[in-house]
């Protein structure tokens, strides 16, 4: 049997893993806006009466909220909920989509999120290419070209070309020289956005392009910035333009 508290009716943990459980409801409830920002949540207490747990996995639980920028917590004082519009981070958005929950009905439905961040990844991912092409040294130009190569070998096999096109976008991110660049690639790729836990019909065009890879290659190899980030942005707008499979000839 579960508990309530006020707004809010909570499940119990199952024994599991007691703190992800912990975590992952008043997160939703975060989201959800049954605790508004600035509010207190319940107590340790409290909550390790509802969701009948230990102190220990709600004080490890709140720790990960905190972390996110959803909430502040107060040695001897009450846990502030804070507002994830201003405080949040790639790291919500990586937890979300790592394990959707029930926000998905109301704040950040979770369609919307892979598309926001399929968005991003295409903007980030077409100025890279722009910026490798413009200023990357002759080994990083020879490194992309040697990239595309391993990825173009690795078909058909979905998993391996995914594999493989991580390190081919990696290869071009570190061409263009931008750290910023970089960390947020390493976000994405760790939340296993990059390509990773889209859903595979929203995949596929983009990684059977073997033959537009060869051509964003070509034109980091050229040193032509212009036709690189439209040809970057043609192959990462594919999983947002063309959601349903379909097959590309490589």
């Amino acid at each position: 049997m579960g508990g309530t508290l006020p707004g809010m009716e909570f499940v119990p943990a199952s024994r599991s893993s007691v703190s992800d459980h912990v975590f992952g409801q008043v997160r939703d409830a975060i989201l959800a806006g049954v605790y508004a920002p600035d509010s207190a949540l319940p107590s340790e207490r409290d909550l390790a009466a509802v969701f009948e747990v230990n102190r220990h996995a709600v004080r490890e639980a709140l720790r990960r909220l905190q972390q996110l920028g959803l909430v502040r917590v107060a040695q001897g004082g009450a846990t502030r909920v804070l507002d994830w519009r201003l405080h949040a981070g790639l790291d919500l958005a990586m937890a979300l989509t790592a394990e959707p929950g029930s926000h998905q009905q109301r704040v950040l439905p979770f369609d919307t999120l892979v598309r926001d961040v399929l968005e991003m990844r295409a903007c980030l991912g077409a100025d890279a290419a722009r910026l490798c092409a413009e200023r990357a040294p002759q080994e990083a130009r020879e490194a992309v070209l040697a990239a595309v190569e391993a990825y173009a070998g690795a078909g058909p096999d979905l998993d391996r070309m995914g594999e493989a096109n991580v390190a081919l976008w990696r290869a071009i991110i570190i061409g263009g020289g931008n750290v910023a660049y970089l960390l947020a690639f390493n976000s994405l790729v760790g939340g296993a956005l990059a390509v990773g836990r889209v859903p595979a019909a929203r995949r596929t065009a983009e990684l059977l392009d073997v033959a537009g890879h060869r051509r964003l290659g070509a034109h980091i190899a050229a040193g032509d910035p212009a036709a690189a980030e439209a040809q970057a942005r043609a192959l990462l707008n594919a999983p947002i333009t063309h959601p349903r499979e379909r097959e590309i000839d490589a």
